[in-house]
């Protein structure tokens, strides 16, 4: 235990004292939760970019002194926007500061914390309704992810002329949704975005999800090609829900791997086709399954509050009890 702690501070001391040289972009793969996530358990995926920042939900630029960059992520029926793009910190904890990060949160504290973010910055992505009050929708996904769920990070560092060329590209295409969700989801849009910065990072699997690209292949594919490109510095991390009476989030899994584990889809897919089901399962078995490396790291809403990390580094303190599975 010491000298995990002797360890835990030696890193926070190289971080805090250093000023980092580069920028990083890491894919976000969410657990999922709610009604929805027990029958989708593909989870969530977004784009964590350290140095760029949302001048608008809709308009990028590079961040300046003191931002911790951005999200940005594909969403159903928000505003008609194809993308949208939320500062760090209120799209993890939803308040602006780290210094006003919650050490818990009740449902009701939840439900307050992002109609004061509303208030503050969102009407025009999600307009009041008509007696003047905060609407309904699915506008709180952009406030506040840690409340509803644990997050996995992979990350890979990048240049400031790929940042300026990402900002360019977004800011100048057409921003108008059309969401898909089989082959024009929000793991669709996060594999666009890496795939600017370093093309053919992601692909979609045409076994494992059926030619989908979902938030768990996304991040094997991600991890795959770091390990191509060790000049990269491809780094891992997980972010804790924040502890409260919010339901917990559930496990992510990839297509293939929820149909085998899943009786209510596995059973009549045997019955009806036993040869396409055994040709599932194999894959899953032998491609399918993926854990978060040993080397990952972790930090929870203690690190943030005492001291927040700089905007290229998520990663804050190692793990005591090493790395979670994510699935099998």
């Amino acid at each position: 235990m010491i000298r995990r702690l002797l360890a835990a501070a030696s890193l926070l001391s190289a971080l805090f004292c250093s000023v980092p040289s580069r920028a990083d972009v890491a894919l976000l793969m969410e657990e999922p939760y709610g009604e929805f996530g027990n029958y989708n358990p593909t989870g969530h995926a977004a784009v964590f970019l350290s140095d760029i920042c949302a001048e608008t939900p809709t308009q990028l630029r590079r961040c300046r002194p003191g931002e911790y960059g951005s999200v940005i992520s594909r969403y159903h029926k928000i505003h008609h926007q194809d993308w949208i793009a939320i500062p760090l910190v209120p799209y993890l904890y939803g308040v602006e500061h780290p210094s006003q990060i919650p050490a818990s949160v009740t449902k009701e504290q939840v439900k307050q914390l992002r109609e004061a973010y509303w208030r503050a910055h969102l009407q025009e992505m999600a307009p009041p309704d008509k007696d003047g009050n905060v609407p309904g929708g699915e506008w709180p996904q952009l406030v506040g992810s840690l409340f509803d769920r644990t997050i996995f990070g992979f990350a890979v560092h990048s240049t400031q002329e790929q940042d300026d060329r990402f900002i360019a590209i977004f800011n100048d295409k057409r921003n108008v949704g059309h969401f898909n969700l089989f082959f024009h989801n929000c793991a669709d849009f996060s594999r666009v975005v890496l795939n600017t910065f370093y093309p053919g990072a992601i692909r979609r699997n045409v076994f494992a999800d059926f030619g989908m690209t979902t938030p768990k292949g996304a991040a094997k594919s991600l991890m795959k090609y770091g390990q191509k490109h060790p000049e990269l510095h491809p780094t891992t991390f997980e972010m804790h829900q924040v502890p409260g009476n919010m339901p917990r989030s559930g496990h992510i899994d990839g297509v293939s791997e929820s149909l085998v584990k899943s009786k209510k889809y596995l059973i009549p897919l045997a019955i009806l086709q036993p040869e396409v089901t055994g040709v599932i399962a194999a894959d899953f078995l032998t491609r399918g399954r993926a854990k978060l490396p040993r080397t990952a790291t972790a930090f929870a809403v203690r690190d943030w509050r005492v001291q927040p990390p700089p905007a290229s580094q998520l990663a804050m303190h190692v793990a005591e009890n090493g790395s979670p599975n994510l699935g099998e």
